[in-house]
């Protein structure tokens, strides 16, 4: 090629460069495109995975809610007295409701704009009346209260079971004596109405209006929006009478409510009630078309409805009076309470995935650019051009790589249904940039000088530069502060931004950068220990690596950054596992808790030797619970303090189990009584650290169920198995006058039909709880399970990215290695030490790298962990879900060690791999005259 060829890149010699290079050289570009395709698809598919289970996890919560809680009621009181009686009348006539919802229903957000089909309106008494009539029941001697409603479109609901459907006469008024009316089945059972029963309604003139029951109905889908809404449509309740005051002494008493459904023309009758008639429009929201993008403008609209623009539109279509309620906004906070706890814990992830990706498309750029360097060279050598070359390098990249990001693009849209586009372009888009800018750069810069031939960049002999010293404390300023900002804001707020994100990544290029700062020197003692010895294998293998280049910063960064994550994600995992486990043992105490009514009742003694001596039952500890036992007066005797729960446990036993559940542990010795009649001596105690706090450092007397005491503190510890979330007091049971066991705690493995078998034939309220059932509790939504899901798949890539980085890196040092085998056979190695000399130049750089990456891992976990909340993947369970605790993370030995030793695997089987064939090609076909391997 001349030198006029290279720098003119406008003829049209430039079109067959590329495709001669092209052909030239078709498996590394097939290589590169499929790298690049499998990069791309996993950026475009990361976003439309976490939005497709925000979406997913949207719809569960509002369904799992249920139609009571997500339908959009709009309510306006009856029209105003000041209106003509035929104008109010006329207003809560079904076609005028009808009309109403017609505008509402155009006013809704359009994000849940719902349809007809489940949709009500209606006009009702909204509060019930009491009904006099004698067929009617009365448990405990209170009359039945009832309310009148007439609601839309009751024959598609609902299918007649007796009777007939209520109709009106002629035009009803206010001043109409008789309506009709049905019930449900339920209704109809629990009340006694049959077709035919008659109800009578005081109105507020002194007249009577008489509401006829002509049917029975049965609904046609009872948990729909239309019958759920208002469950007394559907189902009667017992409503406990409201309390006196003071509160009365007798046992509370019940009366029985319902509805009765009135013909939808049938509202002008209850105006004169002293019901509290309302007219009334409620909407199902159809949220099937609603995604996790669509959360913060349905917020918007919603609270507009409710008390802003949106209420004042509504006022004018309903009346001026008209309110606008649901419970959807609750559950959307909900949703974005638990989408803010994940959300940066999932980007954690995520962030490092990438930074593992990118280390090694910027491998492959490298390796490609190295196999190249003696071709370019050359080109430059004959007055090829700097830019000329790059955009020659470009052309050929980009004809490559484009199209197989926009492949991994379109993988990733066919093989995840629909999302937003935009955020799943970025990725693909981001990845074709940084290999067509990363090739040219990395292989055109490195000629802008002279070298001479057989210059070595060793790593022995490497001096890092200033201008590389400047980079390494700019990121090493980078990392601290990631590291500071992740410790102080934390997670659980959701306000993490992209930097704090990656704060193990930033860690993981400061492990990276120092590590090949310290490598040469452990190599250079090593070199010189073996230097003395016998035998050249060790010696040739030492010096090979430290021959390798100065610049395997990337190999070490992508292994340490693969490591790093995985055993991040890993102990994502871990820790989310171990924190149910933890809050299951906290709502029980122990494996299996037995326990009598409100814990204390006392329990037969036949049903404790069963439980001691029952199969799986490795320890019991019997506890007798007094609960509400009043504190003694303040130090300066003045004042009462709270009171608190006094425990009664065998020191021995209880102990153990402590320490076994690391709930609270303490010497048995310290809890000990001394002998003596109860009263007379100090019992010493365990406490809680704010029972001990009121209690003082001297003897205290307390009355408890179990005899008078005198109690003194002798220990303090944050929670017990019996009581984990409230204040106490541990005492010897030895100590009481009046012993009794109310509580079981039980260790091992028992069966859950034994124990409850055993429970039932003791006879009383006796309940049975398992560890196992409180944690299958637990149950992932789809966010939760989604999140898990990426980190196990962000362990599962960053695997995959680190055997790539371990292949790539051998693979750049293959065919020097290949000829240094050929020329050493030449000599007389023999076969095994050529195999072995290979494995062991390997490892100098395995070795580091693996423990590094344990290391690595466990202080980013470390140093992260108080600012990594995982109380929300954990522990969370719907809207309004309390978390006990929170869920921090903590190391996880497998996580770590499992991919370390993973890699050292891995890259002595690809060296013997390579040695062995290598051994079977002859020394001929490997070493040519002019060779400068």
């Amino acid at each position: 090629m001349t030198p006029r060829s290279v720098r003119d890149s406008g003829t049209p010699a430039g079109a067959p460069w590329v495709r001669t290079r092209l052909r030239t050289a078709p498996g590394t570009a097939w290589a590169l495109a499929l790298l690049v395709l499998v990069t791309s698809f996993l950026a475009a598919l990361f976003p439309r995975v976490v939005e497709r289970q925000g979406t997913e996890g949207l719809h569960h919560d509002i369904t799992a809610a249920g139609p009571r809680h997500s339908v959009l009621e709009l309510s306006s009181p009856q029209p105003s007295l000041q209106l003509l009686p035929a104008e109010r009348e006329e207003a809560v006539r079904g076609a005028a409701l009808k009309t109403v919802r017609e505008k509402a229903r155009s006013a809704l957000p359009a994000e849940v704009r719902p349809g007809a089909a489940d949709s009500a309106y209606g006009f009702g008494t909204s509060r019930p009346i009491p009904a006099q009539e004698t067929w009617l029941p009365r448990p405990y001697g209170l009359d039945p209260q009832l309310n009148y409603t007439t609601v839309s479109d009751l024959p598609h609901h609902a299918a007649l079971r007796s009777g007939a459907w209520p109709t009106v006469r002629g035009t009803v008024t206010e001043d109409t004596d008789e309506v009709e009316g049905v019930v449900t089945e339920e209704t109809a059972k629990a009340l006694g109405a049959k077709p035919g029963s008659t109800v009578s309604v005081p109105t507020r003139a002194g007249k009577h209006l008489t509401v006829r029951i002509t049917g029975v109905v049965a609904p046609g889908k009872p948990r729909s929006t239309y019958w759920s809404a208002d469950p007394l449509f559907r189902t009667p309740a017992l409503v406990q009478e409201p309390q006196s005051t003071p509160p009365s002494p007798d046992p509370p008493r019940y009366y029985w409510t319902a509805a009765v459904l009135l013909a939808p023309d049938a509202g002008p009758a209850l105006l004169g009630s002293s019901g509290e008639p309302e007219m009334f429009w409620r909407f199902a929201p159809d949220a099937s078309g609603l995604t996790a993008a669509d959360v913060p403008g349905l917020r918007s609209a919603i609270a507009s409805l409710e008390g802003g623009p949106g209420l004042v539109r509504l006022r004018g279509m309903a009346g001026d009076n008209a309110a606008f309620g649901t419970e959807l906004d609750q559950i959307l906070t909900g949703y974005a309470t638990l989408r803010a706890a994940i959300e940066p814990v999932v980007t954690v992830a995520a962030v490092g995935v990438g930074a593992v990706a990118a280390t090694v498309l910027l491998m492959t750029a490298g390796l490609i650019g190295g196999r190249r360097r003696e071709e370019l060279a050359l080109l430059r050598a004959r007055g090829g051009s700097l830019a000329g070359l790059g955009r020659r390098l470009l052309a050929e990249t980009a004809v490559v790589v484009v199209p197989a990001a926009a492949l991994g693009l379109l993988g990733a849209l066919a093989f995840f249904g629909p999302a937003r586009l935009w955020p799943s372009v970025a990725g693909p888009a981001v990845v074709a940039a940084l290999v067509c800018v990363a090739l040219p750069l990395g292989s055109v810069l490195p000629h802008r000088r002279p070298r001479l031939p057989g210059t070595r960049d060793d790593l022995m002999n490497a001096r890092p530069s200033r201008l590389r010293t400047v980079a390494e404390l700019t990121v090493l300023v980078l990392a601290v502060g990631a590291v500071v900002g992740l410790r102080r804001r934390g997670t659980a707020n959701g306000d993490g931004d992209l930097l704090v994100s990656a704060a193990p990544v930033l860690v993981g290029l400061i492990a990276a950068l120092v590590l090949v700062r310290l490598l040469p020197w452990p190599m250079r003692l090593a070199s010189r220990a073996v230097a003395r010895r016998r035998g050249a294998v060790g010696f040739l293998s030492l010096a090979r690596a430290g021959r390798s280049s100065a610049g395997g910063a990337l190999p070490l960064l992508a292994l340490l950054l693969a490591l790093t994550t995985a055993g991040f994600g890993g102990s994502v995992l871990a820790g989310v596992s171990d924190a149910r486990d933890r809050a299951a043992l906290l709502a029980v105490g122990a494996d299996a808790r037995i326990s009598g009514l409100l814990d204390t009742a006392p329990l037969p003694a036949r049903l404790v030797r069963e439980v001691r001596a029952a199969d799986g039952v490795r320890q019991v500890a019997a506890v007798q619970v007094m609960s509400e036992v009043p504190m003694p007066p303040g130090a300066d005797g003045t004042g009462s303090m709270k009171n608190t729960v006094v425990l009664g446990v065998d020191p021995d036993t209880y102990a153990g189990l402590a320490r076994t559940a690391d709930l609270g542990a303490f010497p048995a010795d310290r809890l000990r009584a001394r002998k003596g009649g109860a009263g007379s001596v100090v019992v010493p105690v365990i406490a809680s650290p704010s029972t001990a706090a009121k209690l003082g450092d001297g003897p205290r007397d307390l009355t408890t169920p179990g005899g008078d005491l005198r109690v003194r503190v002798a220990g303090i510890v944050p929670r017990t198995a019996a009581v984990p979330d409230h204040d106490f007091l541990l005492v010897d049971s030895a100590a009481l006058t009046r012993q009794r066991t109310t509580t079981l705690l039980v260790a091992g493995d028992p069966d859950p039909k034994a124990l409850r078998a055993s429970a039932r034939q003791a006879g009383g309220s006796i309940s049975v709880r398992l560890r196992a059932e409180e944690r299958a509790v637990f149950v992932d939504t789809p966010m939760q399970l989604g999140a898990r899901g990426i980190y196990a798949a962000a362990v599962a890539v960053g695997a995959g990215y680190a055997l790539l980085a371990v292949l790539l890196s051998l693979l750049r040092t293959a065919p020097e290695r290949t000829a240094l085998l050929a020329r050493l056979r030449t000599m007389g190695l023999p076969t095994r030490q050529g195999r072995r000399l290979v494995g062991l130049e390997a490892l100098p750089q395995a070795l580091p790298a693996a423990v590094g990456g344990v290391l690595v891992g466990w202080a980013t976990i470390a140093l992260l962990a108080p600012g990594v909340d995982l109380a929300g993947l954990a522990l969370f369970n719907g809207p309004g879900t309390t978390m006990p605790d929170t869920a921090r993370l903590r190391p996880d030995p497998w996580s770590l060690t499992l991919p370390a030793l993973g890699v050292v695997v891995l890259t002595a089987a690809v060296a013997a791999v390579q040695a062995r064939w290598a051994g079977r090609r002859g020394p001929n076909t490997e070493l040519r005259a002019g060779d400068s391997r």
